[in-house]
């Protein structure tokens, strides 16, 4: 199949509302190109594998989101450049600039591979590309990962988010479902907490690159995935719920929750961009969810709830 990549240069602040626009057209794959981001990492020692060299901030962003050329890319795009425009019509003084190119399948699946690079997250995390050598610290937890075509690397604040706060409340022998679960990552660092995970994703693409991820990280004995949605798929309750999407998703799975997260349970959502955060916790508050802590990283989001009637900590 061949894809198609809309490159967005943007200005900066606007690099969160643009890929929220792409996870709202069912974008399976998201990069983001952000040399603050970049001289970020590096300043902070992330990535202590490369030289990136001097890294030049421009104020903008180039965010790449990439579609299947099928017969629902032309409304797809049609409503990324409708999206755009209002964009523009709010920030009149932004700069956006689209453009878009063909891809096989094949250059797709090496494209973003420049700037992927082992990255530490949290206290024990060591994110491995496959194609990457590291000396891993003693104590470090490693996440070997080919993202393939499912957004997911581990490098993007709404997932960072998360394995940050799975790190300091995962106990070995929780069971936990992983909604959306795309790379697959998220579930193979509760795994190698000591949880038993059940992962989910819709796409096919996402199952396959999930599964073979978990085979290469040897944790097949404590991760199943699978494809569907939570009432075909999921059966019991977790102690931890996962949910790294979108603010429109993880509001429809509110009405759900009560089936598939334990009393004494935890739910956490990311994937929230700043400006959705208060209908997120609106909703949570109605689904009769308090909330126990609320992080932000470049705009994102990351909310951590329980049911209300237990008492603060």
């Amino acid at each position: 199949m061949d894809w198609r990549e809309v490159a967005v240069t943007v200005s900066a602040e606007g690099e969160e509302i643009v890929a929220d626009l792409f996870y709202q057209l069912g974008c399976p794959g998201v990069s983001v190109d952000d040399p603050e981001l970049l001289r970020g990492y590096v300043e902070s020692g992330a990535w202590d594998y490369h030289d990136f060299g001097e890294v030049e901030l421009t104020g903008t962003a180039v965010v790449k989101g990439y579609f299947p050329e099928d017969d629902e890319l032309p409304e797809k795009l049609e409503k990324l450049d409708l999206g755009l425009r209002e964009l523009l019509e709010r920030s009149p003084g932004w700069v956006v600039q689209a453009k878009g190119i063909s891809l096989k399948e094949e250059d797709w699946a090496t494209a973003w591979k420049a700037y992927f690079k082992p990255t530490r997250i949290g206290s024990n995390f060591l994110i491995k590309p496959t194609w990457e050598q590291v000396d891993p610290l003693p104590g470090d937890i490693v996440l070997e990962l080919d993202p393939g075509m499912a957004f997911g690397t581990g490098t993007h604040p709404t997932t960072t988010l998360c394995l940050k706060t799975l790190e300091t409340i995962v106990k070995p022998g929780q069971r936990i479902f992983d909604l959306g679960t795309g790379s697959g990552i998220l579930a193979i660092a509760a795994a190698k907490l000591g949880a038993m995970v059940e992962a989910v994703d819709l796409d096919s693409v996402a199952v396959r690159v999930a599964q073979e991820n978990v085979n290469l990280n040897q944790v097949s004995d404590r991760v199943r995935v699978s494809r569907g949605d939570l009432g075909t798929v999921l059966h019991g309750q977790a102690d931890v719920v996962i949910a790294n999407i979108i603010a429109d998703i993880i509001l429809l799975l509110l009405s759900d929750l009560k089936r598939i997260l334990s009393p004494d349970g935890e739910f956490l959502a990311s994937g929230i961009i700043e400006h959705r955060a208060c209908d997120v916790e609106e909703g949570m508050k109605k689904a009769g969810l308090e909330i126990l802590e609320r992080v932000e990283d470049s705009g994102w989001i990351l909310l951590r709830a329980r049911w209300a009637k237990h008492e603060s900590v």
